[in-house]
């Protein structure tokens, strides 16, 4: 067994690895960049090594450096993590020629597989259903328009190294194909140092369902089931889950057995993942393998019990798996969800700065939180803005779904903007609970984009009832600490006005032991808590039913967040709702004659200059950040009055990029 392991990677899956490693009694090295320097990953590790500037480009991308320090730090073996140098052939056979092992699979598995142009030839040869394409590489925007042409739209143009949803875009069209090709080269190349692009048919409205496999080096080869991925927001997977809602036993064994064909026919080592788009009448194609372990890997783990990441490393020592295909069995269902530093009111703009709140639900059984911040961590532009997955687990999908609900009602964050609410909003949504799911869920269910979870039902409810209760206790403290009267006791009517984001709603309200009984619409909410002002998360129960509901105090009430609900919340009496309704509201600026940056980024061209006129869908700028490019197009007809940055400009959120006249 090895004695020392470093980490060619940061952030979450560097924690996720230190934290097997630790258990097998092997010691760890983290590397960091910059920008990484007291991230949790170098904490945790036994030891660390500086590698360069903040860029990836610049540091984690680098082989030579990963290499340096792993002389530096006398490493037997390397772990890739996912990303990164992951599935990078020529950094894993230096890693061979210096007599160090990489945790992963063997450089001819990973150059068979690592390109995905080769990967599909390969399966075709194997005998594995493929999506029809053009495999060859896209010479031009000109060739990529023409093959496009021959393929029929839509297509989907892709990075041939690429892989978490960078590198690629959909094309509807001749525009979209020629747009779409200029930035998933420019994504391919800053994120995989490679920038050949290739085209294929785009299944509408598939499903992505992936199969785990797990081989070693003694002719073993196993798949452990599958995982559902459809749930996307640009090719980047959102909510993940084991097993699939969809598959039935015959297309499971069909799609398992097909990937261990395939995993053979490179003689594959390690754990490694085959992915599939699957129609609606359950036929599937082979899309790509990823040559590492997947950032959704915990929902395979929860659910058969094994740690894929131990795994590897007893397969990379040489060892022999003493697990049998006959006897895997799945054991409930296991949720994913990744939360990320980005704006879901603001079209999903990356958010960065310091996590000045970050307080995780408490982990038990039914719940993991796999994450490489902790509170007072910076989220930064230079990396994927994952702020950490969140799994939960229950005896079937129902449960782990109401598991996934209470789960993120607790996971409290503040400093940055993140995408918590969508997640609620998808995790409750009548749809993703009935199991009918598309790669097109989100672009279907929220065409105008994402203004939260309907304000209705029992949401609506439990912020009315606490609300109600919040406000009295607040109300009772204040009394009792205002100077009042020796033996005075403040008395509060049974008649109130609870506004929700300005709506109102006429309640009666008894106190009882312990909370209130509060009429609302002639329905009793029986509210019950020992919540007490200061406290930010708010839990107890509404007509019996347990409720967490983050809170977070303002001059009119409490701003309250639950079941992808956030809401002002103020409680009134029926005379102050009277007199409140009468205030005049604060109009807000009018930027029609600006374009802002949406989000901290790099502008990475201006495609307009001071005086052309430009229509409705025009391109006027691109931004990239954190990695992904962001195409910013003109909303209105119009004439450029000035051009306020320049390419390479480091811009803030709305700082003026453009004004018209």
């Amino acid at each position: 067994m090895f004695s020392k392991i470093l980490i060619a990677n940061r952030g979450e899956i560097a924690c996720r690895v230190i934290r097997t490693a630790r258990a097998m009694g092997i010691g760890t090295v983290a590397v960091f960049s910059e920008a990484d320097a007291n991230a949790l990953h170098v904490e945790e590790a036994d030891e660390a090594i500086a590698i360069g500037p903040a860029p990836a480009a610049e540091s984690y991308l680098v082989s030579e450096r990963i290499l340096d320090a792993v002389r530096r730090s006398g490493a037997d073996a390397v772990h890739p993590g996912y990303g990164f140098l992951s599935e990078n052939a020529a950094f894993a056979r230096a890693l061979a020629d210096r007599g160090v092992t990489f945790i992963g699979p063997p450089v001819g598995a990973i150059e068979a597989m690592g390109d995905k142009i080769a990967s599909k030839k390969l399966a075709l040869k194997a005998g594995v259903n493929s999506v029809p394409g053009h495999l060859e590489v896209l010479r031009d925007a000109d060739d990529a328009v023409r093959v496009a042409g021959q393929l029929g739209y839509p297509v989907m143009l892709k990075a041939s190294a690429g892989g978490g949803g960078k590198g690629m875009r959909v094309a509807f069209n001749e525009t979209e194909a020629r747009e779409g090709f200029t930035s998933a080269v420019n994504e391919a190349k800053s994120s995989f140092a490679d920038d050949r692009i290739f085209a294929e048919k785009f299944i509408e409205q598939p499903r992505h369902i992936e199969i785990q496999i797990l081989a070693d080096g003694h002719g073993n080869c196993i798949y452990l089931g599958e995982r559902e991925c459809s749930i996307q927001r640009r090719h980047q997977k959102v909510i993940e889950e084991a097993p699939s809602p969809f598959l039935d036993a015959v297309t499971r064994q069909a799609m398992g057995e097909q990937a261990v064909a395939l995993a053979r026919a490179v003689d594959y080592r390690s754990a490694g993942t085959v992915e599939f788009i699957v129609d609606k009448d359950r036929n599937f194609y082979f899309l790509e393998m990823n040559t590492r372990l997947q950032v959704e890997h915990p929902v395979t783990e929860m659910v058969y019990g094994v740690d894929l990441v131990e795994q590897m490393i007893r397969i990379a020592a040489g060892g022999a798996m003493t697990l049998r295909q006959d006897d895997l069995r799945a054991d409930g269902w296991a949720i994913e969800c990744r939360l990320y530093a980005e704006d879901p009111y603001r079209n999903f703009m990356p958010s960065i700065g310091r996590l000045a709140r970050c307080r995780p639900p408490a982990r038990t059984a039914a719940v993991r939180v796999d994450t490489g911040v902790i509170e007072g961590s910076e989220i930064t532009m230079y990396y994927d803005p994952m702020i950490a997955k969140l799994i939960t687990k229950g005896r079937d999908r129902a449960e782990a779904i109401a598991a996934m609900r209470a789960a993120l009602d607790s996971y409290y964050v503040r400093g940055i903007n993140h995408n918590m609410s969508f997640l609620s909003a998808l995790i409750s949504h009548p749809r993703f609970i009935e199991g009918r799911l598309t790669t097109a869920f989100i672009d279907e269910e929220y065409p105008d984009g994402f203004a939260g979870a309907p304000r209705e039902g029992p949401v609506l409810d439990a912020l009315v009832a606490a609300g109600v209760l919040m406000h009295w206790r607040k109300a009772q403290r204040e009394a009792s600490i205002s100077g009042q009267l020796a033996h005075h006791r403040p008395t509060f009517g049974a008649a109130w006005v609870v506004a929700v984001d300005g709506d109102n709603h006429a309640v009666g309200v008894e106190g009882v032991e312990d909370g209130f009984d509060v009429a609302l619409a002639g329905r009793l909410l029986a509210v019950r808590s020992y919540w007490r002002p200061g406290q930010r998360l708010f839990t107890g129960t509404v007509n019996g039913h347990h409720v967490t509901i983050q809170a977070d105090p303002e001059a009119a009430g409490f701003r309250l967040h639950h079941g992808g609900v956030g809401a002002l919340v103020t409680v009134r009496s029926p005379r102050a709702a009277e007199l409140a309704a009468l205030m005049p509201h604060k109009a807000p600026p009018d930027t029609s004659k600006y374009l802002l940056c949406p989000m901290p980024g790099l502008v990475v061209s201006l495609n307009v200059a001071a005086g052309d006129e430009v229509k409705v869908g025009q391109t006027l700028a691109v931004v990239e950040a954190m990695k992904m490019e962001n195409i910013l197009r003109a909303e209105r007809d119009g004439v450029i009055a000035a051009v306020n940055a320049a390419p390479g400009d480091s811009l803030a959120v709305d700082d003026v990029i453009l004004e018209f006249e």
